[in-house]
């Protein structure tokens, strides 16, 4: 490697550590602000200015010095253990998704937190979802990027299925495409799906690719900004979607999430019909979107 190129990698990984320190900063002063003095047994007091816990009591309840805990919150270069990352976890109530990414922030020895994973769809994928027709399904990437898809999901699911490059993405689509002409319409689910791809940053702060979709997103949505400024995290998870079809009104589906082998962050989402009704106005969405696909 010449000078010049390691001085190019310094600066990458200086930029790198930096993000990911603020985001581990942001993040632990997010969720202490959210756990009340109640909550873990401690009197409010009268001349509490800070919403939530301050620091000095986070750092005693967890058993951790004060001033570690401060350097840890400023995103200071300090090493943390996962035994003593599980007490500071527990203080302040984090779930499973939720201290995977504390961990992935702070860099725990075996938990990955490399960027750039392979995105490349298993060509033995591609046959599954076939199979699956005429159930909808797909494979998404950590951040929503739609990888791959059979032809009942793009019958459903019409916008982003026939985008092309950055917009060939379901946040992106859910967010700046007209809510009156988007098949989805389920809005009270966004906020879980933002949750899933913050988490899934965790592995990717710094990643150009994944800055560069953030700030996209932020510039056209302002919603979308403040679900990312809550820091929720959350993991993929069996749900009930409703879409609308054209004169058939909406379609509830349920659906169900599979790790694909060889992509760390690829999931592949099947959908099911949820009811009977549900499963003939599918048919018939199906049914339209084949005859369009025929030649004239």
């Amino acid at each position: 490697m010449s000078e010049a190129d390691a001085v190019l990698v310094g600066v990458v990984n200086r930029t790198y550590d930096s993000k990911r320190r603020a985001e581990l900063a942001a993040f632990l002063r997010a969720r202490r602000e959210r756990v009340t003095p109640a909550e873990v047994g401690l009197a409010p007091g009268n001349r509490r200015r800070t919403p939530g816990l301050r620091r000095e009591e986070v750092a005693q309840l967890a058993g951790v010095g004060v001033t570690w805990y401060t350097w840890l919150e400023q995103g200071r270069p300090i090493n943390a253990s996962t035994q003593v990352l599980d007490a500071v976890a527990g203080v302040l109530q984090l779930g499973r998704a939720e201290r995977w990414h504390l961990y992935r922030l702070a860099q725990v020895p075996g938990v990955p937190t490399a960027a750039g994973d392979e995105i490349d769809v298993p060509d033995e994928v591609h046959p599954v979802l076939d199979a699956l027709d005429p159930n909808p399904a797909c494979v998404y990437s950590g951040k929503y990027d739609l990888l791959a898809c059979n032809q009942a999901y793009a019958a459903l699911f019409p916008l982003v299925a026939h985008a092309r490059g950055r917009e060939r993405n379901a946040l992106w689509q859910l967010f700046t495409v007209d809510r009156t002409s988007g098949a989805f319409c389920d809005w009270a689910l966004v906020p879980h799906m933002v949750a899933v791809a913050r988490a899934n940053y965790a592995r990717h702060v710094g990643d150009p690719e994944w800055e560069d979709w953030i700030a996209r997103l932020a510039s056209a949505s302002e919603r979308f900004v403040d679900l990312w400024r809550m820091h929720e995290v959350a993991l993929a998870m069996p749900m009930i979607k409703s879409f609308k079809a054209p004169d058939l009104g909406t379609v509830d589906m349920r659906t169900s999430t599979f790790g694909v082998p060889n992509m760390p962050e690829g999931r592949m989402v099947v959908y099911l019909p949820h009811t009977a009704t549900d499963a003939a106005k599918l048919q018939q969405l199906c049914a339209r979107a084949a005859l369009h696909r025929q030649p004239a």
